[in-house]
Order: C-alpha cells, then structure tokens, then sequence
C-alpha cells in the first residue's frame, strides 16, 4: 500500500471514499511481492498493480465491493489446470490479497491509521504500518502504526500483549528497513489463536554517490533517479560538478570524494560507483568505501587499470577479503559503448546484487525469475 502512498494520500486530502487491495503473501513465480498495492475510489478510478495484468480485473471489482459494503476481504489467487479459464496467475504462482475500506472521516475498519500511514509515507518519513492479515473473527485489516521515534497510533484491537508484541515485531522491521509478514503465535497474541501481521515499512529512498563527474555519471544518475535512489554527484572539480550537467542528480557536492566520503552517515543499503578512474581519487576513497557496511561499491576502468588499482589498495593496507567486495571493471558485460548503455550495464549488476540475480539470459536457463531476497538475507517470509 505503501508503493501508492503519495496518490492514496492526495486522495484522503480530497475526502474521496477508497478501497485499497495489498498483496499479503506471495508464492512461487508470483509477479509482485508483499506491498505492492492497487487502489479503486468511488468513481472507479484506479492506481497500482497487484499482478502486473493477470487478476487486476477482479481486485477491481473486490475493492467496488469493499467501498459498497465498508468490510475488508481476503482473497486467494492462485492457478490450477483444472480451471485454467478462471481468474488467476497464468504465471504458475499464488498471492493473497487484503481489500481494506477508507472512507471520508476516517470511518471503517483502521482507516484513522491507514490514512495517518500514507501521510507519513507522502511526507518521507520512516514509519511502519502493521495489519492483520489472518486471526480471530473480525480481527481482519485491524491496523497500528508506529514510528521512527518509537511512538505508535491504533490498535489491533485484541489484548494488550497483542499490541504490545505487534509493536515490537514492527520496530524491528522498521529499523530493518524491510517489508515482511509476522507471525504471532497463541501465546503472544493472547487472544486464543495465532495472528498473522503484514508490516510495511516506508523508509526514505536508498542513496547511490556517484564519484567522478563525467558524461558517463550524468547517464547514471538518471538510470539511478528511475530506480528510486537518492543521487548525489561528488567531484572535486567545480567546473565539471555543475547542476547543468547533472540535472538528475539530488545533490551536487564539489569535495574530494575521500573527504566527502568520510562526512556521510552511510546505512547498508547505499551503493557506491567510483567511476573517477584516476589513482588520486580511487585509491583514497576505496580504501574507506571497502570498510564500509554500504550495498555496493563498483569502480569503473579497464582491467589492466583494475589490477593497478588492487595493488594500490593492498600497498594501501585493504585485505584480500576487503578487496573482493570491489565489483570492477563495474557493470555486467551488456557488450555497452555510449555512456547510457555503460549506466544501464552499471545498473543492472546493482539490482542483480540486490535481488540475488545471476546476470544470465533467462532463455534456456533454469535459475528462478523471481528470487527471494529473504532466503537470501536469512529472514523467510521478508522482502526488500
């Protein structure tokens, strides 16, 4: 829901009755993840995707029902041959899907702290939104929120262990930064049977620096801006760092990239492309990206400026476990010449480091299109 968060948000401010469908729980070659949303008001009108295409029909026509009957809904899509011709995921997976109400005034099931979640998530902020997804009768879509500060707003309406331990469960996502479905057993939940929590979070978009101000930066920075990160451009060269040259980027810094480096607060999910090429700016400023907890650290140059640059790094006292965390020559081999095919090639090793891809052709092959971010992390049931 989260995904939607600036549209859902304008449409509260107007006062327009809604009804939003979150996928839940996702399996197999399932085509959006847990989070990903669509949302239908009064006159019809849609945004998201749920399914990219296979079920919207039908979740358009769950979300008309929600708004009609102002009560939340589940619902299961999935593929079977038996009913090859029936609505479901012609992909092979499964998703479960929760269609919540918000109506003007804050009316229906947790709409006061749904609405309260897109406002945070349209402003930026770092919050989590907790609903349950499976428990008691009459428990379903019940929702809290809770903040970056540790405050929290609603109730799942069940004892207060339950909201005690929901709050719990949700900060330590929040501070993970990561989406994922929560599973509060009997025990915990204190109200006779398991509950079962999806937690969004909205966290402000991961930064990608981008060091070396030349045309094949300015390429990336827009590549960068598409997938959603925070770009900031850093040179030391103030006639080459110009906001005319990189209109893309966030910020523009004119530094010495190990000096500017060295000022940031950098969280795990920061990407770092060093495409300076010039040992002056390289070595220094590898020498602490490389001992950073950042997402990835790529340099740009030819292979032979590659086993160069490793010697002065080890002459610059890096390890050997340190140095094969440096992803150069940068990028995945798309055979790319110009600058944006160089950004796209840059790009895509990102997301395939992210997302535990392999980088092959998926024709003929028999690696998994969708991955799980999860098993990759160590944490089932999360997603990024």
């Amino acid at each position: 829901m989260l995904d939607i968060a600036e549209e859902l948000h304008r449409w509260a401010r107007q006062g327009r009755d809604f009804a939003v469908a979150t996928v839940v729980a996702a399996d197999g070659s399932a085509p959006r993840q847990p989070g990903a949303a669509l949302a239908v008001d009064a006159d019809g009108t849609a945004v998201g995707s749920v399914s990219g295409g296979c079920v919207e029909g039908a979740v358009y026509e769950l979300c008309q029902e929600a708004l009609r009957t102002g009560e939340p809904a589940l619902e299961r899509f999935g593929y079977r041959d038996e009913d090859a011709f029936a609505v479901g995921l012609t992909c092979g997976g499964t998703i479960d899907v929760l269609v919540t109400p918000v109506r003007r005034g804050g009316t229906g099931p947790a709409a006061g702290t749904l609405t309260a979640a897109l406002a945070a998530a349209a402003r930026g902020e770092t919050a989590a939104v907790a609903r349950i997804v499976r428990g008691p009768a009459g428990f379903l879509g019940r929702a809290l929120l809770v903040r970056a500060d540790g405050g929290h707003s609603g109730t799942l309406g069940g004892p207060p262990a339950l909201d005690a331990t929901a709050v719990e469960e949700t900060r330590a996502l929040l501070d993970a930064g990561r989406t994922a479905t929560v599973e509060i057993g009997a025990d915990g939940a204190q109200c006779g049977e398991p509950v079962v929590l999806l937690v969004e979070t909205s966290v402000p978009a991961p930064r990608m620096i981008v060091f070396g101000a030349i045309d094949f930066a300015a390429a990336l920075a827009k590549v960068a801006k598409f997938l959603g990160y925070h770009v900031t451009v850093c040179d030391a060269r103030p006639v080459f760092a110009t906001r005319s040259r990189f209109p893309d980027a966030d910020e523009i810094v004119v530094d010495w990239p190990h000096r500017y480096l060295d000022s940031q607060e950098l969280d795990a999910r920061t990407v770092l492309c060093v495409l300076t090429h010039d040992a002056k700016f390289d070595v220094p400023l590898l020498v602490r990206a490389l001992r950073l907890p950042v997402a990835y650290v790529g340099a740009m140059g030819s292979r032979r400026t590659h086993l160069d640059r490793l010697e002065r790094l080890r002459e610059a006292g890096l390890g050997e476990r340190e140095l094969r965390r440096l992803r150069s020559p940068i990028g995945l081999d798309l055979g790319a010449r110009t600058p944006e095919e160089t950004a796209l090639s840059i790009a895509a090793e990102i997301v395939a480091d992210r997302r535990g891809g392999t980088g092959t052709p998926l024709t003929g092959a028999h690696t998994p299109i969708h991955h799980d971010p999860a098993r990759r992390a160590g944490r089932i049931g999360s997603v990024a």
